[in-house]
């Protein structure tokens, strides 16, 4: 009963527009706040800003892919595979030795991690479920 709900066309689309509106979010502050967040996390501001316009440009993805009437499954595993680069790359930076963030960056990083994870397993199990008609 819970797996039928959480792969449900209305909860893939309730996670997505949820994805979207967290990529607008975090690429406006990555861009809005670059000095001060590379100060706060002990990332560099360079990598803040690319982060920045890829989010935004992800969140566009992201909001296109909600907003249509039938949700294009192809798009949808950009979304899918997008989301689990994220968290590798965010792992990458926790575990690797390119940047030594700060305790609260640390702590920044296993929130795009982990939450990213589960945001992508619930849009892989809701894309399986999606009507091959959907696939664009």
């Amino acid at each position: 009963m819970l797996m039928n709900l959480l792969s449900s066309p209305s909860t893939l689309r309730a996670v997505v527009w949820f994805d979207a509106s967290t990529g607008v979010l975090l690429g406006a502050l990555h861009l809005l706040l670059t000095a001060s967040l590379a100060e706060w996390l002990g990332l560099p501001a360079s990598l803040l800003t690319v982060t920045g316009v890829m989010l935004l440009g992800y969140a566009a993805l992201a909001i296109t892919i909600a907003r249509a009437p039938a949700m294009p499954r192809g798009l949808l595993w950009v979304l899918i595979v997008g989301n689990f680069a994220w968290a590798l790359a965010s792992l990458g930076l926790l575990l690797g030795s390119t940047v030594a963030p700060t305790a609260l960056g640390q702590v920044y990083l296993w929130m795009h991690v982990l939450p990213t994870v589960v945001m992508a397993k619930l849009q892989w199990m809701g894309a399986r479920r999606l009507p091959r008609l959907a696939a664009a």
